[in-house]
């Protein structure tokens, strides 16, 4: 499978100026990815004003990428403000090559650091989706620093998980390593997709990465752009062969 990691520095709170941004970056992208992910709260930056920036799972920003999925050819995953039965949620959305909705994941674990868990409501499930038959974990930024969320698709024989995030610098390192270390211990790829740029208060150096079931980098940038590379669902299938660690788990 082909993956692109869309790594850009979106104009804050500004989802109009954002849609022109991205489609200038992806161009006449000539070489089709299969997948093309985007960063956490795509449109947005990773905004607290979840009441004037939310929109039903079917709003404008949907339109937007299923266009763009259509357009080339490609599965999306985006970052929106849903608004759903009153609540606020920050969501990773599926959409597929001819604009469908496939999956949503809703963010299980808000960043109470910056308060963002009085801002949205928290998810409560793990979420897998389907990929041209891969089993693809759904993340998103914060998450990233609890295994037990990357376990259970370990355990449940992902081959992909996917981080979307807003990943600052200060704590750049922390991304760099623990995106290494949920691939080495599911076994799996893992694609994490940062930002770059500044919002009012944070500075984002991007580090979007690919990492391979044995925590090679296979891909990894810190410039504003569009990130290609292939994995082959076969070195996931051979390493858990070889070294079936999963296996062994005693859950605690």
């Amino acid at each position: 499978m082909k993956i692109g990691l869309v790594q850009y520095n979106p104009a804050w709170e500004n989802k109009e100026e954002n849609k022109i941004k991205i489609y200038s970056l992806l161009g006449d992208m000539k070489a089709n990815a299969d997948l093309l992910i985007f960063p956490e709260m795509t449109l947005t930056g990773f905004t607290m004003q979840a009441g004037k920036y939310s929109e039903p799972i079917e709003g404008d920003s949907y339109k937007f990428f299923s266009g763009a999925a259509v357009k080339y050819n490609s599965h999306l995953m985006f970052g929106m403000i849903e608004s759903s039965g009153g609540h606020y949620f920050n969501t990773l959305v599926h959409v597929d090559s001819n604009g469908g909705f496939v999956n949503k994941y809703r963010k299980i674990h808000p960043f109470g650091y910056l308060s963002e868990d009085k801002h949205y409501t928290k998810g409560e499930l793990p979420v897998a989706t389907e990929i041209n038959g891969w089993n693809v974990g759904l993340s998103i930024c914060y998450d990233l620093r609890f295994p037990e969320l990357y376990r259970y698709y370990g355990k449940s024989k992902a081959e992909l998980i996917i981080v979307a995030a807003n990943w600052p610098d200060t704590r750049i390192e922390h991304w760099k390593i623990l995106l290494k270390a949920r691939a080495i211990e599911n076994q799996c790829f893992v694609a994490g997709v940062n930002r770059v740029g500044t919002d009012p208060k944070l500075f984002y150096p991007g580090f979007s990465m690919v990492i391979s079931p044995m925590g090679k980098e296979i891909i990894s940038s810190n410039d504003e752009g569009i990130f290609l590379c292939d994995i082959e669902k076969q070195e996931t299938d051979e390493v858990r062969s070889k070294l079936p660690f999963l296996k062994d788990i005693t859950m605690i």
